[in-house]
Parts: structure tokens; C-alpha cells; sequence
């Protein structure tokens, strides 16, 4: 039985009561601080003032504790708007505000399907916006979302990640190569790069983000008659 549909075992007049909820905000806390590896029974347990043996009544594995982890950030991600585009817009905008609190769960989405209660929730809205639209599109269409969608927060995550790693932020690392690069491009055997780096638009993660989102929402709606 999945952990979604297992009952919890009977409370206990204990000096330390559990339920998955305070197991999962627990792991959240210490994933949101340390990042996933942080994460496991024993220290759930530990911050939880009780031995690791009393959480698996209600978690048998580490990964329940994880898709329980993720589930729960979905019940962030409150799509709304008129429509599909503003819906899929929505879905987009709120996945990114929860991996930016939340950055690990861009290590978790993607993977393998959620079928937790508010992921199902937020899939429910979703689908119910495509309404009208023939599945043949609307499928494909919610998928390409979610993939640029995961894409990009994963990129975003690495290189926030990288600059924390190497003490640089985006402007020091340019400053860093562009010696580098100036001298590969005189070269002359990269004049494509050479115009993109020197021409093209320098855009922060907010536009980069929205207008790829744009690029993706605008070739949906070619497919929408309408």
C-alpha cells in the first residue's frame, strides 16, 4: 500500500507525539538548511527528540520521506489564473518560487511521477485549464512546460550552487574568463559566439526565465485553435 493511502498508527500519550506531518516539516527543515544530504530517518529522528525505530510506524523508506518532502512543497504551488495560458504561466512561475525556498527540490522534480494529494491537486488545476483543448495537444503541451520549467530551475539551482562553491558571483566570473574568451575569439575560428557574447542581450534570471517561458507558452498557443 502506498505511504499516500497507509493509515498512520494510533497516537500515544507520549512525551514526544509524531505524525507524518511533523516527520515531513522536520526532514524540510533540514533539507531547506543543509540540502538533501542532510536529510535521513535517524536525523528526522533526532531533531524530533525521539529514537529512529518510532518513525518507521508511519515511513517505512527514505524515499517515502522524500516524495512525502516534495508533496508537501506542491501544496506551494497554487496555479490560478483565466485560461490556459495564464494557468501554465501561473504553474510555471510558482514551481520556480518553491525551488528557490526550497532548493533541493529541483534535485527531486522531474523524476519519477508524484502522486501525493497535492501534486494531484495542482495536476487537477492544471489539466482543468487545458479544458477545451483536444488531449492530442493539451498533453504534450503541459509537458513541455513542465520540462522547460525543470530545466531551467535546475540551471538556476546549479549556478547558484557554483557561485556559493567557487566565492564568485555571475559579474566576477565573467571578469574572471574574459581575458579567456577575448583571446579565443581573436582567434577568428568562433565568429558566431564572438557576435552572441559581444551583441547578444545579457539578461538577468528573471528575464531569461519568463522569456524562454514566453518562447514555449507562444508555441502552444500556434497549436490552440483560437
Amino acid at each position: 500500500m502506498l505511504v499516500w493511502e497507509r493509515p498512520e498508527p494510533p497516537e500515544r500519550p507520549v512525551p514526544a507525539p509524531l505524525s507524518r506531518e511533523r516527520i515531513v516539516r522536520s526532514a524540510i527543515r533540514l533539507a531547506d538548511a543543509d540540502g538533501l544530504e542532510a536529510v535521513s530517518l535517524r536525523k528526522v529522528a533526532a531533531v524530533l527528540g525521539v529514537g529512529p525505530m518510532r518513525l518507521y510506524g508511519y515511513i517505512d523508506t527514505k524515499e517515502e520521506l522524500l516524495d512525502l518532502m516534495v508533496d508537501q512543497v506542491y501544496a506551494e504551488i497554487r496555479p490560478s489564473g483565466d485560461g490556459w495560458r495564464e494557468v501554465l504561466h501561473s504553474l510555471a512561475d510558482a514551481t520556480r518560487g518553491a525551488a528557490q525556498r526550497h532548493e533541493w527540490f529541483a534535485d527531486l522534480i522531474g523524476g519519477r511521477p508524484q502522486l501525493g494529494p497535492h501534486t494531484l491537486a495542482c495536476g487537477e488545476t492544471v489539466a482543468a485549464a487545458m479544458g477545451g483543448v483536444d488531449l492530442e495537444v493539451a498533453v504534450p503541451a503541459i509537458g513541455a512546460v513542465t520540462a522547460y520549467v525543470v530545466g531551467a530551475v535546475r540551471r538556476e539551482v546549479t549556478e547558484r550552487r557554483a557561485e556559493r562553491t567557487s566565492g564568485m558571483d555571475t559579474e566576477q566570473w565573467q571578469a574572471a574568463l574574459g581575458p579567456y574568451l577575448r583571446r579565443t575569439f581573436a582567434t577568428g575560428r568562433f565568429p558566431a559566439l564572438a557576435a552572441v557574447v559581444h551583441d547578444g542581450p545579457h539578461l538577468d534570471a528573471d528575464r531569461t526565465f519568463r522569456t524562454g517561458l514566453g518562447f514555449v507558452l507562444d508555441g502552444i498557443g500556434a497549436r490552440i485553435p483560437g
